[in-house]
């Protein structure tokens, strides 16, 4: 007999709760569509009523609570960065990169995903944030041999661009930094980040427009993410030791605090635990034809960037690498 699975979509319109039922059906199951607005909340065989779902639903604080809460009627999570912002030791931290002496504030999803697309709309610092980094970013959450998709949007003094670095581990190796400057002052409102990842290609989008693509080149030696399920993190935190022109600037704490805003996340993918078939099924949407390669439009939109807003790019950096490393090379 086949069961459906019955889902809650809450709108957070406060002081009142919009509801919308619908039905999902079994292939459904393996995936996992979260969001502020809407939360979904899966209930497993019958409808039944129950409490409004809220961010700690699908998410965590995994760093400084105090430091988060939730603004704009409830349709968004404030972040906030000042010196009372709490350090942690490095098994507190949700990345693996050394954070004793790092101040900051973030949080995490509850569930690890293998492979899939993940977004969210973010309003980055306003004003003077150099020294301060606002991360999105996809992280294992293991030892050394760890993979990780980041987005970091390095802070800058009033009036310079944003500039944002991804940067690829996979297999424990990573050092695959490339920078762009944006093309808008993200301050001002907000804007999506979509991070894709599927068998063929990992991409990095900024409003639907791709940034960044890391194609699956396993057969030129190149490692590539796909043994570890991941998961979704956000943080803000202070790195006046690299984040703007080097280390150069430096946080201005006359200016804290500083606040970045998060809200509308959407995670596609294969939870973990769930499923073990969900990953390797072709037929998920982010394994599509259309998500197998840029398309055309994009393809034109991605050398766009890269001519016009692109200020470093690992590949083309020889006093790192005087040979360039296999996926670089044409």
């Amino acid at each position: 007999m086949c069961l459906y699975v019955c889902s809650i979509v809450v709108s957070l319109s406060f002081p009142c709760f919009t509801l919308l039922v619908h039905i999902l059906s079994p292939m459904n199951l393996s995936m996992r569509n979260v969001g502020i607005i809407p939360l979904v909340i899966l209930f497993h065989g019958l409808l039944t009523l129950a409490s409004p779902a809220t961010f700690q639903e699908d998410f965590k604080v995994t760093w400084s609570e105090s430091h988060l809460k939730l603004a704009e009627g409830g349709g968004a999570i404030q972040l906030t960065l000042d010196q009372n912002s709490v350090s942690y030791r490095v098994d507190h931290c949700v990345s693996l990169v050394v954070c004793s002496n790092m101040t900051g504030c973030g949080f995490g999803s509850k569930y690890k995903y293998m492979y899939g697309r993940v977004s969210m709309k973010i309003k980055l610092i306003s004003g003077d944030s150099a020294g301060t980094v606002t991360a999105f970013y996809m992280n294992s959450d293991t030892d050394t041999i760890r993979d990780e998709l980041d987005f970091e949007f390095l802070g800058n003094r009033t009036g310079q661009p944003y500039t944002v670095q991804t940067n690829i581990y996979a297999h424990g190796k990573g050092d695959r930094e490339q920078r762009v400057n944006l093309w808008f002052d993200p301050s001002i409102e907000y804007h999506t980040y979509t991070i894709l990842w599927n068998h063929h290609h990992v991409v990095f989008y900024v409003d639907g427009v791709p940034i960044r693509e890391h194609i699956n080149n396993e057969t030129k030696g190149t490692p590539y993410p796909k043994s570890q399920p991941m998961g979704v993190y956000s943080t803000l935190w202070e790195a006046s030791d690299w984040a703007t022109r080097g280390g150069l600037e430096k946080i201005d704490w006359s200016k804290a605090p500083f606040y970045a805003y998060y809200k509308d996340f959407d995670i596609e993918g294969c939870a973990v635990p769930g499923p073990a078939s969900c990953a390797s099924n072709l037929t998920n949407m982010w394994e599509g034809a259309a998500y197998q390669a840029l398309s055309p439009v994009e393809a034109k939109q991605y050398q766009w960037v890269r001519m016009n807003y692109m200020i470093y790019d690992y590949c083309t950096d020889k006093s790192r690498y005087p040979i360039p490393p296999p996926e670089c090379q044409a």
